[in-house]
């Protein structure tokens, strides 16, 4: 669960997570990332993210996901594993921060090391369908240790070729942009002076391709089980 789908995804409000923890009864993993940008933390951030944690688990959710990573490109083992510390019982994902790691698979052995229970990643390409052969390997190497998720792209059109990799989840937002209500519009401002997007339309996740992307999965498996 995110808020800011242009940044990425930064922490949800725990209004937010608590309504969401009352209305479903499926496990939810809220991102503790403070800003878009780097995943270089300052103190003060980390302090935050902490406190972030902490009302998570207060509001009943049942796993956080994080990322933190060195100036030089490597896991923050130490910080990561501070947070995952404080996060137990719940499980923790390390996101896609993977993706801006300089060796992924020394990543994948740091993230092994701190306690994370799933690696959420791209394969280190803007779209995790282009980046076969390093899922493949990262599978392989997980060997059983941690949960490989493949996210980023992801739709009906290629899931099913994403979990012929071997990686074990995928991860979709599964957005469609949807129009606002407002009838008065004013066109010369916008709220988000970086990017620009139009203030009149909000994107939201897709229940129709959720669905389809779920019969497509149990399909698969049951194929795989019948081919075992």
């Amino acid at each position: 669960m995110c808020n800011g789908l242009f940044e990425g995804g930064t922490t949800p409000s725990i209004g937010l997570i608590k309504l969401t923890v009352e209305a479903v009864d499926i496990p939810i993993y809220p991102i503790i990332r403070p800003r878009g940008g780097d995943f270089v933390y300052s103190e003060t951030e980390l302090r935050v993210m902490e406190e972030d944690i902490r009302q998570a688990k207060a509001a009943g959710a049942k796993g956080v996901v994080i990322g933190i990573l060195k100036p030089d490109g490597t896991v923050n083992i130490s910080e990561t594993k501070r947070l995952v510390e404080l996060a137990r019982p719940l499980g923790v994902t390390f996101h896609r921060a993977f993706d801006m790691t300089t060796d992924p698979m020394q990543a994948l052995e740091d993230i092994i090391e701190t306690g994370c229970e799933r690696i959420l990643t791209s394969g280190q390409q803007n779209y995790a369908a282009d980046a076969a052969t390093l899922l493949t390997k990262l599978a392989k190497a997980a060997n059983s240790r941690i949960e490989i998720m493949a996210g980023s792209g992801v739709g009906i059109k290629n899931a099913e070729e994403l979990i012929k990799t071997g990686i074990h989840a995928i991860h979709l937002s599964a957005k469609t942009a949807t129009e606002s209500p407002m009838r008065f519009r004013n066109e010369a401002v916008s709220m988000a002076s970086a990017i620009n997007p139009s203030e009149y339309v909000r994107y939201e996740a897709n229940l129709g391709t959720i669905q389809e992307i779920k019969r497509v999965m149990k399909g698969l498996s049951q194929r795989l089980v019948a081919r075992d």
